[in-house]
């Protein structure tokens, strides 16, 4: 009997210079070695901190999973599927009522074993990982928050002030942690959130520090 599948990759942003193509090259081959036969592709850019109902391409993968007959949704990573831990259950919650299976590739697990009950080692390691997942933003917004503070009580003022262009120093100094986040890949709307700054602002800080650092 032939094994259907959907896939869904996600990058952060266009802006990013990321592109779906590597995670469903990945995900298709992967797919062929199981004789899986994959009936749909979707890919969408969007950042990883939009909630499930802002990712229009997530929501309707998901309801083409539970309204076909699909066996497997093929992830690279548990992050598509979610950015908070309760998202991520209640999307699983909703496959697995319509008995489809998700893989988690870097993982290398299914979440339903092969009788269509829930794989509890599935089961531990998604919770942990997405819990996981949210302390490391929960983290970084604490620091950039409590790095701001610090700014403002030593006599520093937020903004930029007209006709003001900061030396490569000093943005260094005052957009470290924006650099942080640009080198691991976060999207630049995704920074400018956790930071506090414009999009603009990062992007400047993006072409200056990350692509081409002085």
């Amino acid at each position: 009997m032939t094994q259907s599948a959907v896939i869904y990759a996600r990058v952060s942003s266009t802006n990013d210079r990321q592109d779906t193509q590597r995670q469903v090259q990945d995900l298709l081959t992967y797919a062929r070695s199981k004789e899986i036969t994959v009936e749909k592709v979707f890919e969408e850019h969007v950042s990883g901190a939009k909630k499930n109902e802002e990712r229009a391409v997530l929501t309707e993968c998901l309801e083409y999973c539970t309204s076909h007959p699909v066996k497997y949704l093929l992830l690279s990573e548990l992050s598509r599927l979610g950015r908070s831990t309760l998202q991520v259950l209640r999307s699983l919650e909703k496959l697995h009522e319509a008995h489809v299976s998700v893989f988690i590739q870097n993982l290398g697990i299914y979440s339903l074993q092969a009788d269509g009950k829930v794989n509890p080692i599935a089961s531990i390691l998604i919770t942990v990982l997405a819990e996981m997942s949210n302390i490391e933003r929960s983290n970084i917004q604490y620091r950039l928050e409590s790095g701001r503070a610090q700014y403002v009580a030593n006599g520093g003022k937020l903004g930029r002030k007209v006709g003001y262009s900061k030396p490569i120093e000093q943005m260094k100094e005052d957009y470290k942690e924006a650099i942080a986040l640009l080198r691991k890949k976060y999207s630049i709307r995704a920074v400018a959130k956790l930071t506090g700054a414009s999009p603009t602002t990062i992007q400047k800080v993006k072409t200056l520090l990350v692509d081409s650092p002085t």
